[in-house]
């Protein structure tokens, strides 16, 4: 269930965006009526998945990045996010990762 709330555009929106489109293979996703296009770079079922944002202001590092992962001894599920931030933005960013995975919580019902 929460690998499809990383992946799928109808499951993203519930949490991530206000609205998420497929466009060509690449993601539009859409906040407060502006548009960002991101491609999947690199995907693993049920583990991770990576999408690189697509703009020509856009760095090599300029990437976010979900990644399932599952205690071996309790079977506890982690899921750790990964995003690109220059330095001065760095908190704001971790804040509002904060509040987008406390969404996606509710979503899941955990």
């Amino acid at each position: 269930i929460l690998f499809n709330y990383l992946s799928n555009a109808s499951a993203l929106e519930e949490w991530f965006a206000d609205k998420v489109n497929i466009r060509e293979g690449d993601y539009i996703f859409v906040w407060d009526g502006s548009e960002q296009r991101a491609h999947i770079v690199s995907k693993k079922d049920n583990h991770s998945i990576r999408y690189k944002w697509v703009d020509d202001d856009a760095s090599d590092e300029s990437y976010f990045q979900f990644e399932i992962v599952q205690d071996e001894i309790t079977g506890d599920i982690a899921l750790i996010v990964t995003d690109f931030a220059y330095a001065d933005e760095k908190e704001q960013t971790s804040r509002l990762w904060e509040s987008q995975v406390h969404e996606l919580k509710h979503h899941i019902g955990s």
